[in-house]
């Protein structure tokens, strides 16, 4: 194994680049990936995304469609250095993908269409990378097009994302002018070259008509930059020569502090500007050792906090951070390795099962080819193959030194649907198909109702659902039933109420007793009691407060009270749809010395959530999402109607340059075939995007409506 000191390893590692590419639909983001690999020599001809010819865009559907659904990695050489690419999906209902890719990645390219600016996804992606504190370049593309404007993408990028955005360069002509950048770091002109699809391409002075602007903007980068640099500063303020590698070193430091976000400019559809967006990956993004020890915790003692720096000699650590079904290898896990080293045919821990692995093959994957690898190390993305019990999120680690890595939280699906085999041959295939699929992907969730029988699955939104049933159909050449889309409801309780319940069950022989006196009520009502206080434990929307002294109920049976409300939570108040935001106080209670056990404790709490809980002001809530519709100005008001009849919410309008813009809260339940609805209202002019918002209380009578349906 080589040492410490070993320049070679530490020089690799410094030469890697771990990025993502992400952005609004339709924003150009597989293209500009496209046009990466073509440059840098991963493939011989340029995929097109509307030709269905797209290397990242492997799946069939993509291909259909012309979107992203998963996030593809690649890598690829450039100048000596290695870049590990993720592309990733652009629509909302594969959040998922963007979310797990920015969670291992070190830095990311934010792509923005120049003509719509920034858009509702692009909001909600910057949100994601901020969560995980990921520097960011942005690529202003499609700079061809009618209606492009480099500057208003600026604007917004500083309105609606709240970033810093400093461009490194400006372009030169726009729409179809549009010729080429101005290098704000060199001062000078480059002029791409129309016949060799943009490979090449020429130095020019700066055009005089741009010389004013282009001094201005240069001032403002330096001015953004110069407090990371003090010499830099010093040179500035007294009017002296500053070095091209003075200004990208102090690039380079306030963009990895996130304090700016470099802007650059092309159109990679026409082949111009992605060579110098890989010299600036390069030169600005953070490569595996510029990025903070990664922090854990000690699998059996969760308050020791444990961290891996970025070096091969330190114990193994890596996270599995997404997992993939191929028809030829089985499974493979996609993983991040960020300390040590891992040889193929070893052996690893997965600490969040506690089980230990073999890794049969190590891959590097380009889309979906692969090639076999013997070893992976610190600042890697490979993935594996011989890995069994694995999910998104959990940590491989090495066997003598356990750390549990802080896992990946998802969003809860809004939408389900039943689905069910066309005939009994399918029926073995449905179930297979399932379970590998959702073992793929945690927002898609499988149930089985123990009453009927039915098979119902869950999603982000129709898109997501679809694209399920239509790969259930291809892969697993499975042909299902579907029945129309429901809702994901969510109970929940108003006010605070006292209760006790006894649990006495006398068969003959040895009985059940157990008996609890506690307080239920909305989560908020036990704000005062601290998370981290021992005798409480929270999690996502649901607190357990143990004020029990003396033994009244024997400490070992306290976690099955906790259980069983926690359990009873999954049925539901009034229409068995999931409980959430709800605090249980235990109080007071007793016990028998012969017929208490664990299990009558757990029992008594379940029966004690579903005879309180009704007498709590229940609620039910319904998923709202935040709907955006661009539309021409013309049909304003019949789009505005459409809204308000959907019960919907009005919280913005505005005009930008493609036309006019309304945000509103919406029902999910209100939102089914939409698309089909509002292009019969435009005339198929308007667009809309919509994502998850935020649970509310559903109207009385449209709740008791659902509540008798449910019955």
């Amino acid at each position: 194994m080589a040492t410490k000191t070993d320049p070679k390893i530490i020089d690799r590692i410094r030469r890697t680049r771990n990025i993502g590419i992400m952005a609004h639909i339709d924003a150009g983001k597989t293209t500009v990936s496209e046009r990466i690999l073509f440059y840098t020599g991963r493939s011989h001809r340029m995929g097109e995304v509307h030709d269905g010819a797209a290397t990242m865009d492997w799946m069939e559907q993509e291909q259909e469609r012309g979107i992203t659904i998963t996030s593809a990695a690649t890598h690829c050489i450039w100048k000596d250095n290695r870049i590990n690419i993720i592309d990733t999906p652009g629509h909302v209902d594969f959040t998922v993908e963007v979310e797990r890719s920015l969670r291992v990645l070190d830095g990311a390219i934010g792509v923005f269409c120049s003509v719509g600016a920034v858009q509702p996804q692009s909001e909600t992606v910057w949100r994601q990378a901020n969560k995980y504190r990921v520097p960011r370049m942005a690529f202003v593309n499609k700079m061809d097009r009618t209606g492009s404007d480099f500057y208003n993408v600026i604007e917004q990028m500083q309105r609606k994302l709240g970033a810093n955005p400093i461009p490194v360069q400006i372009p030169i002509g726009s729409e179809e002018n549009f010729r080429g950048v101005v290098d704000l770091v060199k001062m000078e002109g480059i002029i791409w070259d129309e016949e060799s699809l943009g490979a090449k391409y020429d130095v020019i002075e700066i055009p005089e008509e741009l010389r004013a602007k282009a001094e201005e903007y240069r001032k403002i980068m330096i001015e953004a930059i110069a407090d990371h640099d003090d010499e830099l500063m010093e040179k500035y303020l007294m009017e002296e020569e500053i070095s091209v590698d003075e200004i990208n070193s102090a690039i380079r430091k306030a963009t990895l502090a996130l304090d700016i976000t470099p802007v650059l400019c092309g159109t990679a559809l026409k082949n111009k500007g992605v060579q110098i967006l890989l010299d600036r990956v390069i030169d600005y993004l953070p490569s595996p050792l510029d990025v903070n020890a990664v922090t854990g915790q000690e699998p059996d003692n969760p308050e020791n906090k444990l961290t891996r720096p970025t070096d091969v000699n330190a114990p193994f650590a890596a996270l599995a951070f997404k997992i993939m079904t191929d028809p030829y290898v089985g499974k493979l896990t996609f993983f991040r390795v960020y300390s040590g080293t891992l040889e193929k045919g070893s052996y690893i821990l997965n600490s969040a099962t506690g089980q230990k692995e073999r890794v049969g093959r190590l891959l590097e994957m380009h889309a979906n080819d692969k090639k076999d690898i013997d070893l992976v190390q610190a600042g890697d993305i490979a993935a594996a193959v011989g890995v069994k019990n694995v999910s998104t999120g959990d940590t491989f680690c090495d066997l003598e030194n356990p750390i549990l890595l802080e896992k990946i939280t998802f969003p809860e699906p809004v939408i389900k649907l039943a689905v069910e085999p066309k005939s009994k041959a399918d029926a073995d295939k449905l179930t297979t198909g399932l379970v590998k699929l959702a073992e793929e992907d945690p927002t898609f969730k499988v149930s089985t109702d123990d009453e009927t029988g039915q098979t119902t699955i869950a999603g982000m939104g129709e898109l997501h659902l679809e694209i399920i049933v239509d790969r259930l159909r291809r892969e697993f050449k499975v042909e299902a039933n579907v029945g129309q889309p429901q809702v994901s409801y969510r109970e929940t309780i108003s006010k605070a109420y006292q209760h006790r319940e006894v649990y006495k069950k006398q068969t003959g022989g040895r009985g059940k007793f157990a008996d609890i006196s506690f307080e239920i009520g909305p989560i908020s009502h036990f704000e005062q009691y601290a998370d981290d206080d021992k005798k409480v434990t929270a999690s996502e929307g649901f607190k357990f407060v143990n004020e029990i002294v003396g033994g009244n109920i024997p400490r070992e049976y306290i976690p099955s009270v906790e259980k069983g409300f926690r359990e009873a939570l999954k049925g539901g108040i009034q229409a068995n749809y999931a409980a959430q935001n709800i605090g249980v106080r235990l109080i007071d209670g007793s016990y028998h010395d012969v017929d208490s056990d664990a299990f009558s404790f757990e029992l008594c709490a379940r029966l004690a959530f579903r005879n309180s809980a009704k007498k709590a002001s229940p609620q039910l809530l319904e998923p709202v999402m935040m709907v955006e519709i661009i539309t021409p100005e013309d049909y304003m008001g019949d789009v505005i109607g459409d809204v308000n009849g959907r019960r919907g919410i009005i919280q913005k309008m505005e005009n930008n340059i493609e036309g006019s813009v309304v945000k509103a809260k919406v029902p999910l339940a209100e939102m089914f075939g939409y698309s089909t609805d509002l292009r019969s209202l435009t005339q198929g002019r308007a667009v809309y995007s919509m994502e998850f918002s935020e649970y509310v209380e559903v109207p009385a009578s449209k709740a008791q409506e659902i509540i008798e349906q449910q019955g």
